[in-house]
């Protein structure tokens, strides 16, 4: 389903009038080029999907997101580009990462072995190591993913 035909799904959604300040702020990556591309992906439809570890969430003590949740996704220059819905939550296992949800990250993944190479990589990161305050991290088949399915409900 594209962007327009999501929107169309949102009439309980008042479009006009949504505040921004009190809606939640999504951050995709760190600022920076990575960043940019998601946000770009996510405007263009082709970023459909997130995801993070059960591990982050514990960390710093959050909720897991709740379907229906209203969210701005803020780009690298803390500027809003876009009001998201979401549609769908799962926590899964590393290792059952399906195809679909790879694909749906948006960032040209042909199946979840490419995206769990790549976001292996981002989670070893000396960045995100810091974020979560453990340098010796590492994730492995039974790691805790929680799979985000989200639409871009309005476009800022």
């Amino acid at each position: 389903m594209n962007a327009e035909a999501e929107m169309n799904d949102n009439a309980d959604i008042d479009l006009e009038t949504i505040d921004l300040d009190t809606l939640e702020r999504d951050e995709y990556a760190f600022p920076g080029p990575l960043r940019d591309q998601l946000v770009e992906a996510i405007l263009e439809g082709r970023k459909t999907t997130t995801s993070s570890l059960l591990a982050e969430y514990e960390h710093d003590h959050e909720p897991l997101p709740q379907v229906g949740k209203l969210a701005v996704v803020i780009d690298s220059d803390d500027k809003p580009a876009c009001v998201t819905r979401l549609m769908e939550v799962k926590i899964v296992k590393l290792r059952d990462i399906t195809d679909e949800h790879a694909r749906g990250e948006g960032e040209e993944y042909d199946d979840a072995a490419g995206w769990r190479k790549a976001h292996e990589r981002f989670w070893g990161s000396p960045e995100f190591l810091e974020e979560i305050g453990d340098d010796s991290f590492t994730v492995d088949d039974d790691t805790k993913v929680v799979c985000e399915r989200f639409a871009v409900i309005k476009r800022l």
